[in-house]
């Protein structure tokens, strides 16, 4: 008997061109950072003072004159085997998704593409209508009309026919290629025929829900054994005057120029534009293959909204069986699920429908605010055929990174929320996505369009997350050197400073300098820089520091030391300095060690929350000065439980942070440190918490170092209060 099971489905590659930065990394750092990309309209797009008006009954007339724009690409249409000449004929759409298609097969492949079995890729995108050239095209056909208009004003007939020439000057002329160029279909056809891809290549329409209905489609063909390798997704550059036409007409724009989507100040959507793509491919072929896995999908919802009011009013009922399709594929509860990626377009009736939608799907819990919710749309705008890609990358990122992004502009929530009682949060700031051991990161995303189509992708994180690597989004790169002199390292730093700044170029000698760097080498230069221009400035700045010869260290990340290494390695948390919130929630977004700290934390009943924030149950904790760790820097030292050994040291050591006494005696508020009965060594405590017997312990405080016979309280205390500790050494030392 045949097994119709839907099987699971790894998403092997991503690739994205979205307002803001012309890749995937500088789209996530964005969405990362919060970064409100919505401008006012670009001139080369249209202009404001021909079609704007506050008014919204203006005919002709847009009240909106802001949205979110791509910027610009560089196209060789030689590299792509494009004749220049037929470039005018051919929609943006359809060049541009050329290179994202390209990125995201070379992403699936690791750069192998060139290697690929190209017979049974099939690329299925979500793209709505025929596209933007092709207003231009009809409007050179009005040329009856201009005449028409012109002959009716009394002019001669030469400066009839000199007008109506000069007007259709302006438009793109008719060609060979132009009937394939404003075609929807043809930015699949082209990806196929550009990138020779021998399995199935067309495009959906599902209006603002086009992207998913092109994944559906797209796992179909992996279900049924058509495809074993799909590029799927949308694209949609369509931010002409038509488009803001329609939509300020219907009425769905924002009228007070933001999209606020869950918001109680929302008032409307904006445009934004974009192509995002996902390569898909079944995950047991994935695993056998070895490929990259971000995220595995595990179900995907659709319906109909079924008779309306309007084929354009959407409905509660209809998005909450989508849900409850995917769920249901999926084969887990949504109540297991711990972001959710909306629709979220900003418009007050859409928000509505859409959280009462949720609700209907989660039913009730006992739990409160277990599950993230926001929208990217807040940022980019409404990307149209794209908006189900721009929010499938970010939840597919967010599992593979293990990080909550945040949704801006929310001062209050939509009333309809009802925070204190429902499944949901708005998540409005970036936090590290902890989550105890037993099951799995789980996340979803909702597409929804006009005429009544929902789609629901359910996700799950791939427990193996080094099979794809993370992307690069850390704000500052640490580039160091290491040299016998002073002057051949001054001459290393004038090696880094090339001729031209180029994009990738920080990272590069960030990772390459790392890799070769020699910390027992007499002279050593550590720079952290933010960007390539920094670098280059610090580089220079260094070279006139070394003439000293002294060791230094400049406010602004510039060290140098001179002095021999001898020892065990120590790393030194002063204790000192301001305090905040959020403390030590970067370090978890980034580092996977430190994260995975908080993860087993989560595990353990104290009676009392685990946060994110970097402070244990004592009391605050601050890292200042971490010594460099020779085996992130290339020297052979490994780290195992809560110390570090190196090849220099067979007997590591373990240096505890200031205050930490006060934190062992403080870990639980009822403590009654007066007990005698209570009290263990610090030994004995170490031993409880499982530390590698082989390492010895020493706590710091501000009076002094503490050995490893100093009096704590309660072993059960003293347990807790060292898998805290951990957290922080964990993360230093990753």
């Amino acid at each position: 008997m045949t097994d119709n099971t839907p099987k699971p489905i790894a998403v092997v590659g991503v690739s994205a061109l979205f307002p803001g930065s012309v890749d995937e990394t500088g789209f996530w750092r964005d969405i990362l950072a919060g970064t409100d990309l919505i401008t006012d309209v670009p001139a080369n797009h249209w202009l404001i003072e021909d079609y704007y008006d506050a008014d919204p009954s203006a005919p002709d007339k847009t009240y909106a004159k802001r949205g979110a724009f791509i910027p610009a690409i560089d196209f060789d249409p030689v590299a792509w085997g494009v004749p220049p000449a037929i470039v005018p004929a051919t929609d943006t759409t359809q060049l541009l998704a050329l290179i994202v298609a390209r990125r995201v097969l070379e992403d699936a492949t690791a750069g192998q593409f060139e290697q690929l079995d190209r017979e049974r890729v099939s690329v299925i995108l979500g793209v709505t209508s025929a596209q933007e050239l092709l207003g231009s095209m009809v409007s050179r056909l009005q040329r009856p009309v201009w005449t028409k208009a012109l002959r009716d004003m009394g002019l001669p007939e030469s400066q009839v026919q000199d007008a109506c020439e000069r007007i259709a000057s302006h438009y793109v002329g008719w060609q060979e290629s132009s009937f394939p160029g404003v075609l929807g279909n043809v930015v699949a056809g082209r990806i196929a025929n550009r990138l020779d891809l021998g399995g199935t290549n067309c495009v959906t329409d599902a209006a603002c829900a086009s992207s998913f209905s092109s994944i559906s489609m797209g796992v179909n063909e992996l279900h049924l054994g058509q495809s074993d390798l799909v590029i799927a997704g949308g694209a949609d550059t369509m931010n002409d005057i038509f488009m803001y036409m329609c939509f300020s007409k219907t009425p769905a724009l924002s009228k007070s120029g933001d999209c606020r989507p869950f918001s109680d100040k929302a008032d409307g959507t904006l445009l934004g534009e974009g192509i995002g793509m996902v390569a898909l491919k079944r995950l047991a072929d994935a695993e056998r293959d070895r490929d990259r896995i971000y995220a595995v999908l595990k179900g995907i919802g659709s319906s109909s909204d079924g008779r309306g009011t309007t084929v354009y009013a959407p409905s509660a009922e209809g998005q909450a069986k989508a849900l409850g399709r995917a769920y249901e594929q999926a084969g887990y509860s949504p109540q297991t699920v711990g972001l959710v990626e909306g629709h979220g377009t900003g418009t007050v009736a859409g928000d509505a429908a859409e959280l009462e939608g949720l609700r209907l799907a989660f039913g009730e819990s006992e739990r409160a605010g277990y599950c993230a919710l926001g929208s990217v749309k807040s940022q980019i705008g409404h990307t149209k055929a794209a908006a189900g890609a721009a929010g499938l990358f970010k939840v597919v990122m967010a599992l593979h990174h293990k990080v909550l992004p945040p949704t801006i502009k929310v001062e209050r929530p939509n009333a309809a929320l009802a925070m204190q009682n429902g499944a949901f949060y708005l998540n409005t700031e970036t936090r590290p996505w902890i989550q105890a051991p037993g099951v799995p990161r789980r996340a979803s995303v909702s597409a929804f369009g006009f005429g009544g189509s929902n789609y629901h992708l359910a996700l799950e994180e791939y427990p193996d997350e080094s099979t794809a690597p993370r992307l690069d989004v850390l704000p500052d790169e640490l580039v160091v050197l290491s040299a016998e002199s002073v002057e051949a390292l001054q001459q290393r730093c004038r090696e880094l400073v090339p001729d031209e700044v180029e994009d990738g170029m920080l990272e590069y000698l960030a990772r390459s300098s790392q890799q070769t760097f020699d910390h027992r080498a007499p002279f050593r230069l550590a720079i952290v820089a933010a960007d390539s221009t920094q670098l280059h400035s610090k580089l220079e700045k260094a070279v006139t520091l070394l003439e000293r010869a002294e060791a230094f260290s400049t406010p602004d990340g510039i060290d140098f030391g001179c002095t021999p290494l001898e020892g065990s390695l120590a790393l030194v948390f002063s204790g000192q300095g301001s305090q905040y919130l959020q403390m030590g929630s970067g370090l978890a977004q980034h580092n996977p060690v430190a994260r995975a700290s908080w993860d087993r934390l989560a595990a353990v009943d104290t009676g009392r929350k685990i946060g994110t924030t970097g402070y244990c149950m004592g009391g605050p904790m601050v890292m200042r000065t971490v010594a460099a760790v020779p085996d992130r820097l290339g020297a052979g030292g490994t780290f195992h439980g809560g110390g570090l050994a190196t090849e220099a040291d067979d007997s590591p050591h373990l240096l505890i942070p200031d205050t930490t006494a006060q934190m062992l005696h403080c870990v639980a508020a009822n403590d009654d440190e007066n007990d005698p009965e209570a009290k263990i060594t610090l030994r004995e405590a170490y031993a409880a918490a499982a530390i590698p017997a082989e390492i010895e312990v020493y706590a710091g405080t501000m009076h002094g170092w503490c050995p490893p016979d100093s009096q704590v309280y309660n072993e059960a205390q003293a347990e807790r209060a060292w898998s805290r500790l951990l957290v922080l050494f964990e993360s230093a030392l990753a």
